[in-house]
């Protein structure tokens, strides 16, 4: 189902755009004197105003949160009453497909038809996987004999605060509120400050679908408000998708209030290494455009360092720079857009800097396209490709988190291996090869947390989305995210013996 025909300009025109925090099953009024505007990335126009919620509405959720754990109306109910409710609540973001792929654009300035195609459908997807994945979260029995037993038992953690970053607003939020909820704990969520608009409808949509009063609070607010969660002494968990210096600033408030226990995806430089024995150079090429500049490049597993062996250098970057072509820049709310703008003028500041680091550099500027923006006023950034790249530029280390690919030369797979992990990150890595001892190698010796071997851009045979268990490597996270061991997560566990 594309819905390409769907007017989505006019559809935005009469969506009525409000922020407001939800706690305890309501929406609280909105602040009075709003603290934080937020201009919308397709033509820079002023999309709407929030307040910080800041200490007190952070207190107050926690508290609400704390009530509703502790009397056990969600956390004590049967596993099958859960899932029957996380099941409507994902038949209902279906529901409301049209409306969400239309915030998410609004927000995020991603082009509204690969949202209503891909993030709301997998989000949904992804409640469901959890809601099944719950009933294989197993305990431990030990040795056993007529006088004794001992098991391990898992139950829910408690209270988790979660915060989200802004280039996936729904699907992260569901990924901090499904695999919480899924395992009986309840949750205060503050979505990005840049992309609010998501989150707390989703709340909403949970009560509808049968979720107690005060189990899922969502909190709107900046800085303030993510410290607020990160240092309340009656949070037992903090979960986080986002930088990894945001993540390092969360370590220290945790350990600074009641060493809480952290979950945290944080940031990524995946190098995409493609040796001479490359299987399909044309699929090749296609999955290095799809891997950088998907959702504008703003991707913490955006694979934008390109390793290239010096054997098909040329006639892969050739083949890149035609599957360029089929990327169509525009506005995001045109359904035939598959480029859109960056998710603020602050942000785009920051990687033209980089654009321009990069041409300040050694480095040869292979593709940058002069295309006119689509709207006056938005936040749009082309592709930029740069050639002859070293390792030790910035372009090549940092992560840009916009559409700079910055593609590397090696002579060997000793070389290639030493590049890919000359990062401080090591989230994901992708590598070409039809030798398939050198593969095992490869995916032994990279420092990641998520290796793909001959992958392509288009959908493949392999488990669904949600399934796979995650996790950075490095200064890229703690924890895993996704399968059962990222339900596990988000348990506490218990050693029992009894004797008799």
């Amino acid at each position: 189902m594309t819905n390409a025909g769907a007017d989505w300009m006019s559809r935005a025109r009469a969506l009525r755009l409000s922020v407001r925090d939800f706690v305890e099953g309501g929406w609280r009024p909105e602040c009075a004197a709003p603290s934080i505007e937020k201009y919308g990335p397709r033509d820079g126009r002023l999309l709407y105003t929030i307040g910080s919620s800041g200490s007190k509405m952070v207190n107050e959720a926690v508290a609400v949160a704390r009530r509703a754990f502790e009397d056990g109306r969600w956390s004590r109910l049967p596993l099958e009453r859960r899932k029957e409710v996380l099941y409507r609540l994902a038949g209902l973001i279906e529901q409301h497909r049209e409306e969400f792929a239309l915030r998410e654009s609004l927000d995020v300035g991603k082009p509204v038809q690969g949202a209503y195609q891909f993030d709301v459908p997998v989000s949904a997807a992804r409640l469901r996987t959890v809601a099944e994945g719950a009933e294989h979260v197993y305990g431990k029995v030990f040795a056993v004999d007529a006088s004794n037993l001992s098991y391990q038992l898992r139950r829910p953690v408690g209270v988790v605060g979660g915060v989200v970053g802004w280039n996936f607003p729904l699907m992260l939020a569901i990924e901090k509120i499904g695999p919480v909820l899924a395992m009986g704990n309840c949750l205060v969520l503050k979505p990005s400050e840049l992309t609010s608009l998501s989150a707390a409808r989703v709340a909403e949509l949970a009560m509808e679908a049968g979720l107690p009063e005060g189990v899922l609070n969502v909190v709107h607010g900046g800085p303030t408000t993510g410290a607020a969660l990160a240092e309340h002494p009656d949070i037992d968990l903090l979960t986080f998708t986002g930088s990894s210096r945001t993540g390092k600033a969360l370590l220290v408030a945790a350990g600074q209030s009641n060493m809480k226990r952290l979950v945290l995806e944080c940031g990524g430089k995946a190098p995409n290494i493609v040796f001479d024995d490359c299987p399909d150079l044309e699929a090749a090429a296609e999955a290095i455009v799809a891997r950088a500049f998907w959702n504008q490049g703003e991707v913490c597993t955006a694979s934008s360092r390109l390793l290239v062996q010096d054997g098909i250098h040329a006639g892969l970057l050739q083949r890149v720079v035609e599957r360029l072509g089929a990327l169509k820049p525009g506005d995001p709310l045109d359904a035939r857009t598959t480029f859109g703008a960056l998710v603020s003028e602050g942000h785009r500041k920051k990687v033209t800097d980089y654009v321009r680091g990069g041409k300040e550099s050694d480095a040869r500027v292979l593709y940058e396209s002069n295309a006119p923006a689509p709207l006056a006023g938005g936040f749009y950034l082309p592709p930029v490709i740069f050639d002859q790249v070293s390792p030790e530029t910035r372009i090549a280390r940092e992560e840009i988190f916009g559409p700079v690919l910055s593609v590397i030369r090696f002579r060997d797979e000793e070389e290639a291996l030493q590049i890919a992990n000359a990062t401080i990150y090591g989230l994901s890595a992708i590598l070409w090869t039809r030798d398939l001892g050198r593969a095992h190698r490869m995916s032994h010796n990279i420092r990641a947390g998520w290796i793909v071997v001959n992958a392509t851009g288009r959908p493949a045979q392999g488990p669904g989305g949600g399934v796979l268990s995650i996790g950075g490597l490095k200064q890229s996270g703690i924890g895993v995210e996704g399968g059962i061991e990222g339900l596990t997560e988000y348990t506490s566990t218990s050693t029992v013996q009894m004797f008799v």
